[in-house]
């Protein structure tokens, strides 16, 4: 932006001198023909050098100026040292001037950050590999990044890409390497949040770590393996809730024959109860009159039996 600045500033000196001294830009000559304006060259020396100069200048001149946005820190770092090539740096915001030549300005991201790496393979406790696609989220500790940039001498981009990926890949091998299959797939969330520690153990001096997402997938045997299990598991699932079902139904049965028993020996108390009482009012001479109310006022033909013969004496 300098640079353009002072190009734009040259030409704009240049032309206002050639508006300046534009009747110097011809002189008049008498000829036997008349007057005649002749073009002077020299008229163009001193805005031309001018534009030239300025245009040399703007190409080599060292200085710059950035903008460092909101949400970033500026490293403006003194290239010229013994300290890794970095003889002092110095935090900066909003417009920064330096000199290329010396120094370099770096911008930093103070937000969260979220990053997805290819897929990677890792092995697991016992000897099964695996393999993961770990995505997660960081943030820079604001104060620190002077240090990493001193020790690592690497933008932000070419960490996350390089040290900060080894980093946290070499975090989740060694965390995988201490649990079983099953336990991983069990208990992911488990496994996700001991590598958020040993990530922040390990990083803490640059970096904080969270979100963290491994996506592991097993390979194809073991997968089918782990499939098969949990289907084992689902079946006995369904049997045991199967047989508390038969159970539960034996129980329902059970009770609705007890009800259907006590229902019928209460209707058979009943009945007999009712029989007996009937009994008691039975007297002899309520039957004969039961009888006398009952008869139609014929006799029969013939009567046999022991206490002689019965005629009708109507006959």
């Amino acid at each position: 932006m300098i640079s353009t600045l002072i190009f734009i500033i040259s030409l704009i000196a240049a032309s206002l001198i050639a508006l300046k001294t534009r009747d110097k830009m011809y002189v008049i000559e008498e000829t036997r023909y008349g007057d005649e304006k002749n073009f002077q060259a020299g008229w163009l020396i001193k805005p031309l050098g001018l534009f030239i100069l300025g245009l040399i200048v703007s190409m080599v001149q060292p200085y710059a100026i950035e903008k460092i946005d909101a949400g970033h820190k500026g490293l403006k770092i003194n290239l010229v040292g013994n300290q890794r090539g970095v003889s002092s740096y110095q935090y900066k915001t909003g417009w920064v001037v330096y000199n290329t030549w010396t120094e370099q300005v770096l911008e930093f991201p103070t937000y969260q950050q979220h990053i997805e790496y290819e897929d990677q393979g890792v092995i697991l406790k016992g000897g099964f590999s695996a393999t993961i696609k770990p995505t997660f989220n960081y943030s820079l500790r604001e104060d620190a990044i002077g240090d990493m940039f001193v020790n690592l001498r690497r933008d932000i981009k070419d960490v996350e890409q390089g040290w900060l990926k080894n980093a946290i890949i070499g975090a989740v091998n060694d965390v995988a390497n201490t649990w079983e299959v099953d336990s991983i797939f069990n208990h992911r969330q488990a496994f996700e949040a001991s590598i958020v520690l040993e990530c922040n153990v390990r990083l803490s001096k640059w970096f904080n770590v969270s979100q963290l997402r491994t996506n592991i997938v097993p390979p194809d045997a073991l997968q089918e393996s782990i499939i098969n299990k949990t289907k084992a598991i689902q079946q006995a699932e369904a049997s045991e809730q199967q047989a508390l079902a038969a159970i539960a139904e034996g129980k329902r049965k059970v009770a609705v024959a007890r009800a259907d028993s006590a229902e019928t020996i209460i209707n058979a108390q009943a009945a007999a109860l009712a029989i007996k009482i009937k009994q008691n009012q039975l007297s002899p001479l309520y039957i004969e009159y039961i009888k006398a109310q009952n008869w139609d006022g014929k006799l029969p033909t013939t009567m046999a039996g022991g206490s002689g013969t019965f005629l009708n004496i109507k006959n």
